[in-house]
């Protein structure tokens, strides 16, 4: 992974110095998930419109509530009716988790560009600009933000997301630092390959590394500020569920498209040992013997039978793997009957701020 250099940093704010290329033409969707985060409903959509106002290119922001109990949605619509049309509100159903919200508003997103964040506000809007022109200028496909200065408890916030960041880099081989911020640049077409389900939104990078090159992927140093409304949504609680997940992850990078070979080595090895050990027994049959009572004999067959389970699970793996590639658009998720649906449900479709492209 080459693209990992962080550029020169200004030694007053810690942010990297101004970069004078000219950033190609695109869109820019924003997508926020929120949850019960009615404190912050209004003041997230204000401080994403202030650090927008003067962009240059035209964009849009989609805030996802998660089937919030608290009154986000009803405050999010209210809130969007008075800024602009580019501000679009989607509700879901219930509570569906932030990975598919996430992908809520992903997949409805219309820019060629778009980029994640919070919506408890200590990711900051002011850094989205930058962002993406790194993801433009350098060519990249991903741009990761980096809290280099966080401002989160140490003991059970900090702590665990640096030992979860540092497991993260040794089995991913992805040097990210950190993984866990939600602040990301994407260019939306690559962003699109993959389909997040469960808490996979952490492993964005490492599910993106299955169809595009670690070589256009970037990380880049961004502002946190410690939060001051509402109350946090984790805990030490997610630490299994990130083990369980890495698993899958891992799996999927290296055997995604080719999941019986991972079974299948599996297998063969066993049938191989379990037919050795059977062999053996014959041979003392054969002998005048008696192999009847030895434990060995039943871990032969149960050896020989397990390896051919693995052989068939691979099979059926492989199936299951052109499945999944042939019908990978199934949604994680359920709108509410009253919520927008695909863009052409109730959605203004030329609902865009900044100048028109």
């Amino acid at each position: 992974m080459t693209d990992l250099s962080l550029p020169a940093l200004n030694v007053a704010n810690d942010l990297p110095v101004a970069d004078e290329r000219p950033v190609p033409p695109h869109r820019l969707s924003v997508v926020v998930p929120m949850y019960n985060e009615i404190g912050n409903a209004a003041r997230l959509i204000d401080a994403v419109q202030s650090a927008l106002a003067a962009y240059p290119h035209p964009w849009e922001l989609r805030v996802v509530d998660d089937g919030s109990r608290d009154g986000t949605g009803a405050a999010l619509q209210r809130h969007a009716a008075t800024v602009g049309a580019h501000i679009h509100v989607i509700r879901l159903a219930r509570n569906f988790r932030q990975t598919a919200a996430m992908q809520a508003g992903i997949d409805q997103a219309r820019g060629d560009v778009i980029v994640t964040m919070d919506g408890d506000l200590q990711n900051d809007p002011r850094d989205i600009p930058a962002l993406v022109a790194r993801l433009l200028r350098d060519d990249l496909d991903i741009v990761a933000g980096w809290r280099v200065e966080r401002q989160d408890g140490f003991l059970l916030r900090r702590l665990p997301s640096q030992l979860a960041n540092r497991l993260i880099r040794r089995i991913t081989q992805l040097p990210f630092h950190d993984l866990g911020c939600s602040l990301k640049a994407f260019r939306a077409p690559v962003l699109r390959e993959v389909r997040l389900y469960g808490e996979m939104h952490r492993y964005i990078p490492a599910w993106l590394s299955t169809v595009t090159s670690p070589d256009r992927m970037g990380e880049q140093p961004v502002r946190h500020h410690a939060r001051t409304v509402g109350t946090s949504k984790y805990g030490l609680s997610r630490t299994l569920r990130v083990v369980v997940d890495l698993l899958a992850v891992s799996f999927f990078q290296r055997y995604a498209a080719r999941p019986g070979h991972f079974f299948g080595v599996i297998g063969l090895l066993m049938c191989l040992v379990s037919l050795g050990v059977l062999g053996y027994l014959a041979v003392l049959k054969l002998m005048g013997q008696d192999v009847g009572a030895r434990p060995l004999l039943a871990l032969g067959f149960s050896g020989l039978i397990g390896g051919l389970q693995f052989l068939t699970t691979g099979v059926l793996a492989e199936l299951l793997i052109r499945i999944y590639y042939g019908a990978r658009h199934g949604s994680p998720y359920v709108l509410k009957a009253d919520a927008p649906g695909d863009g052409h449900d109730g959605v203004d479709l030329s609902g865009w701020a900044g100048p028109q492209a």
